[in-house]
């Protein structure tokens, strides 16, 4: 009996290729500092680092061979040094999910003039929508650790507010 609220998979390819192909373990992932260094290059406090596992996110990334082929969100995790944050930025065209593994962040999400703040730990959650700005920071003194999944295969690189500095600076 098959359950009709999920998606039938390729029955033309043998489970053990399925699973060949979707597992993506972490003894295989890496660190990428440099999805994000051009950030860093502007200022160290922009510094963190991207392990992804299905797709490439909205870093910029344009390939990684040892991903898992994202059909519907991407997912990842990312590593924020004590002190460091994620400038200000917003997702046009995707929810975009953060889930706390370790440590703890202030988030703050601004649309117009309405701006809220929480502080993330870990196992807490947040959704935010697509169109909404949302900037974090790690002010603890230990590396945050967060999954980030984004509600698109293919997202397009998040924007900057106009007066941010980040706006004015070339990706590569």
């Amino acid at each position: 009996m098959t359950d009709q609220t999920t998606a039938p998979h390729d029955h033309n390819k043998p489970l053990e290729q399925i699973l060949k192909e979707r597992v993506a373990r972490f003894e295989t992932r890496r660190y990428d500092w440099n999805a994000l260094k051009f950030q860093a290059d502007y200022d160290p406090k922009y510094r963190r680092a991207q392990i992804r596992y299905m797709g490439t996110g909205a870093t910029g990334v344009a390939h990684d061979e040892n991903v898992v082929p994202a059909e519907h969100f991407t997912f990842s995790t990312m590593c924020l040094p004590a002190g460091c944050e994620g400038p200000p930025h917003v997702h046009t065209d995707a929810e975009e999910v953060f889930f706390m593994l370790k440590g703890s962040i202030r988030l703050t999400l601004q649309d117009g003039d309405d701006t809220a703040e929480t502080v993330l730990k870990e196992r807490d959650l947040i959704s935010i929508p697509p169109g909404v700005y949302r900037g974090l920071i790690n002010e603890g003194q230990e590396e945050a650790l967060m999954c980030v999944m984004i509600g698109n295969p293919k997202p397009v690189k998040p924007t900057y507010p106009d007066d941010h500095p980040l706006s004015k600076i070339k990706r590569p």
